[in-house]
């Protein structure tokens, strides 16, 4: 997947803060988790919910937020563990640290400015290429986006509200996880380089679908991604990271999507969360192949991506900011 090259104003990345543990002594190879499918645990659903959060306040990416277990929550325990030095599921420690995590979910109160983020946008590439934004269908997907989840658990906590009339000035119970953060986000073809942080490292496993950020061998985070298909996979090798690019436009070519070749017949589609590509484009050495945010964060994990590297657009945000121009990605 390739954005085009329409952007020119500057990020702001204060307010976009990478929330990571640096983890002393922690080799990052000897934490790939399993590819090998996890049994579900016999934990009740809010233990579920409390494991998901800490683990993604820890930046161990354990995908949506919500009461189901899933193999991206079980690679996500599984890194988290091996980095402790722990063994594989819930110890006493850890359920400890589940017990006392609180508070478990906070309230949100729906503010005017997000309404800009929020509109209905054409299902067809041809009319969305007319369009200036791609934004969120409802606020309600607003508000499950920021806080790390979907709209059918946001459903459960606000049980009797009805979320398809949201407004400003009204308030949802929401998952205690840092949120996307979109008012400092601008859009910009070219993130200025952060010389600081070229001695970082990519390393994607495409077996377990994870994407992990080391530095001298410790990791940094780990994230759950969606890496490639079948028709076209992921392109095993080590590359560099040559372009960062924050709210970017989408080049959509149907050739180039299932043939991996550009063709003259595409549409330029305009930034927004939905758009393909989401809020983050970060291009590798790789003619069309990046790593990126995603309109469907529930597809992480188990969709086809056409070559490219996915991740739900809060995890692709703290990428973002972990990682810049120069950087070594390996994939295998």
């Amino acid at each position: 997947m390739r954005h085009g090259a329409r952007l020119s104003a500057p990020i702001l990345l204060g307010t976009l803060m990478l929330n990571i543990l640096v983890l002393p002594g922690f080799q990052s190879r000897a934490a790939q988790p399993s590819a090998t499918p996890s049994a579900p645990p016999t934990h009740d659903a809010e233990t579920i919910v409390r494991l998901k959060i800490f683990l993604d306040q820890h930046s161990f990416g354990p995908g949506e937020i919500d009461d189901r277990w899933t193999d991206l929550c079980a690679n996500a325990l599984r890194l988290y563990q091996t980095a402790h030095g722990n063994g594989a599921g819930l110890d006493q420690g850890l359920k400890q640290e589940l017990t006392d995590l609180a508070p478990l979910y906070i309230d949100y109160q729906i503010n005017p400015d997000d309404l800009a983020w929020v509109g209905r946008s054409p299902q067809k590439p041809a009319a969305q290429a007319k369009r200036k934004f791609m934004p969120y269908p409802t606020i309600a997907d607003f508000v499950a986006e920021r806080f790390h989840t979907n709209v059918s658990f946001l459903a459960k906590l606000n049980r009797g509200k009805n979320l398809t009339k949201l407004r400003p000035g009204d308030t949802v119970q929401v998952p205690n996880v840092p949120p996307l953060e979109l008012s400092g986000l601008k859009e910009a073809d070219d993130v200025p380089p952060r010389p600081q942080l070229k001695t970082r490292r990519v390393e994607i496993d495409t077996k377990s679908k994870v994407l992990t950020i080391t530095d001298g061998g410790k990791i940094l985070a780990a994230f759950p991604i969606t890496p490639g298909s079948k028709q076209l996979p992921a392109p095993i090798g080590t590359w560099q990271i040559v372009k960062v690019a924050t709210l970017p436009w989408f080049r959509w070519d149907k050739a180039m999507l299932m043939h991996g070749k550009r063709s003259g017949d595409f549409h330029n589609i305009p930034p927004g969360p939905r758009n393909e590509v989401g809020l983050v484009w970060i291009g590798l050495n790789k003619k069309g192949i990046g790593i990126h945010g995603t309109n469907n964060p529930d597809s992480i994990g188990r969709s086809a991506s056409h070559g490219c590297i996915r991740l739900a657009n809060w995890d692709a945000i703290q990428v973002l900011n972990a990682v810049t121009q120069g950087v070594t990605v390996e994939i295998k």
